[in-house]
């Protein structure tokens, strides 16, 4: 169930960690740069290791810094509580290993980030879990998929690369009625734009790399849920797999975060203007980008959304080969993967983030060879405008 709190999300994100309310009155949360803690008495040891007592004993399973950041999350989700752990992938495998047993089945997006396609279908049939990947705009899809063993729901949306656009609503409706877990990716949109959890869906993943750090700086996952689930996790698959995350970057995320409004608001305004100036160039064939009016799915953006999003991938009419062209032309547009940096980051999926997709399977889902993806950052949107198109003209 969501939460509701006093503050508005933008007072919330500066100050919702409550940093300064630790031992020595430090501003900001100080980083507890340490592997293991130490117990007053024996007693006090064993009450904490059998849950008896508050407290911590090992970083691994838990730290003063990560809390900080784990309260963050879920008061910025409107949620019980969050995990923090060390990547966005260990925050999708954690939660999917632990609620799914050999001989389950869950239906998951067919347009997913590429790692998180290849856990599903390369990895998770090794232990007996078997996956469908369907197009989940049409939720018809989604309920003929369903079987008696299906347990979970995995959604994306906007989905990457091809920002096409799930309705949550739907997929909570079709799940509650067969106790089925629904789970989404949140990372493209952060709980500034769009809270899954307040819609009905039960986990939210982040990769914190993204938006909620930032600056490129830094890597991290984040798990999103309900008290009973994280507690479950944190004792299962992220103490036993040791995907952690360290002091220092949950540090650097609660720093990213405290910017996180003001960073977001610019980059969706410059993303509406570079996706309506690549809709007008002669070499585009087509835009995704949920704020413009052509895609297909913009009146549910606006419904589902507080904004689009920094995210825009466009077709380029000459192929795979003038998507590598552009790449090795563009000079002030960083030729990186990843996402969500104040830097403006460019990149192919067919040839770099989606390569391990069979190309049939990224047909399928709408990565075309001329797919480009363009994260759009907080620089004067004209002078992105005019590397892109000296890109293109060359």
């Amino acid at each position: 169930m969501a939460r509701e709190y006093k503050h508005k999300f933008e007072t919330r994100a500066v100050h919702a960690d409550e940093g300064h309310k630790n031992e020595v009155g430090a501003l900001r949360t100080p980083i507890y740069q340490s592997s293991t803690f130490v117990f007053d008495n024996v007693e006090q040891g064993a009450n904490r290791f059998c849950g008896e007592e508050a407290g911590y004993i090992y970083t691994r399973l838990g730290n003063p810094t990560q809390r900080d950041l784990e309260k963050q999350m879920a008061n910025l989700e409107g949620a019980e509580d969050a995990i923090a752990v060390g990547s966005g992938m260990a925050a999708v495998s954690a939660v999917v290993m632990n609620l799914l047993n050999s001989g389950d089945h869950m239906v998951a997006s067919d347009t997913l980030y590429g790692c998180t396609h290849s856990l599903f279908d390369e990895l998770l049939p090794n232990w007996n879990v078997d996956v469908t990947f369907v197009d989940m705009t049409d939720p018809d899809n989604v309920r003929n998929a369903i079987r008696n063993s299906t347990k979970v729901i995995y959604t994306e949306t906007p989905a990457n690369p091809t920002l096409s656009i799930i309705d949550l609503n739907e997929i909570v409706n079709i799940a509650k009625d067969k106790n089925i877990t629904t789970i989404t990716d949140n990372t493209f949109m952060t709980p500034y734009l769009q809270r899954p959890i307040e819609m009905g869906i039960d986990v939210v993943i982040h990769s914190a790399t993204k938006y909620l750090g930032g600056h490129g700086d830094t890597i991290g996952g984040v798990i999103v849920g309900s008290q009973e689930l994280m507690n479950e996790l944190r004792m299962t698959t992220v103490k036993d797999f040791g995907g952690i995350i360290g002091p220092f970057d949950a540090f650097l995320l609660l720093r990213g975060i405290k910017t996180l409004t003001v960073r977001m608001d610019k980059i969706c305004e410059n993303a509406k203007k570079i996706a309506k100036f690549l809709e007008e160039h002669s070499e585009v064939e087509r835009v995704y980008y949920p704020g413009l009016e052509s895609h297909p799915q913009h009146s549910l953006a606006k419904k589902q959304m507080g904004d689009f999003g920094g995210m825009i991938t466009f077709e380029l009419k000459g192929g795979y080969e003038a998507g590598k062209k552009l790449m090795n032309s563009v000079e002030l547009c960083v030729l990186a993967v990843s996402l969500g940096d104040v830097d403006t980051l460019i990149q192919h999926p067919a040839s770099m983030t989606h390569y391990v997709v069979p190309p049939e399977e990224r047909e399928k889902a709408g990565i075309t060879d001329g797919l480009v993806r363009l994260s759009v950052g907080i620089e004067d949107p004209e002078d992105v405008m005019n590397d892109l198109k000296q890109g293109m003209e060359s």
